[in-house]
């Protein structure tokens, strides 16, 4: 749950390097609740479970944001990037893959790796 918070934290930071673990953990915990409050509200007959999703969906866009551009500063990507998702299919799978893979082992233009571990790299 650390990293779930890790990125509340970060609520309006677009600068700097998310880690995979930091966006996945923080994806899939939002993918679960919206899941659980929909299956609440189409068994429920009251409107408060409707309600909720939606209100739970406009806290967590801001940072659902942040987070996605932060992993692709992680992996050396601009934040430009995250325009591929209008692209069907081929765009979607492409950052997909992208935020699949680990970030740079070393300092780039966004800041320091993510983990902190630095590999030195042979010239």
């Amino acid at each position: 749950m650390k990293w779930y918070f890790k990125v509340l934290y970060h609520y309006f930071d677009f600068s700097g390097r998310a880690r995979r673990k930091e966006f996945w953990v923080f994806t899939l915990f939002n993918l679960f609740v919206l899941w659980i409050l929909s299956l609440l509200d189409s068994y429920s007959e009251t409107e408060y479970y409707y309600i909720a999703f939606y209100i739970f969906i406009a806290l967590i866009i801001i940072p659902s944001i942040t987070v996605f551009l932060r992993r692709l500063h992680d992996v050396g990507k601009t934040g430009w990037n995250i325009l591929l998702i209008l692209i069907p299919i081929i765009g979607w799978l492409w950052l997909i893959m992208l935020l699949w893979f680990g970030g740079e082992p070393r300092v780039n233009k966004w800041g320091v790796y993510p983990k902190g571990i630095e590999t030195v790299e042979k010239k």
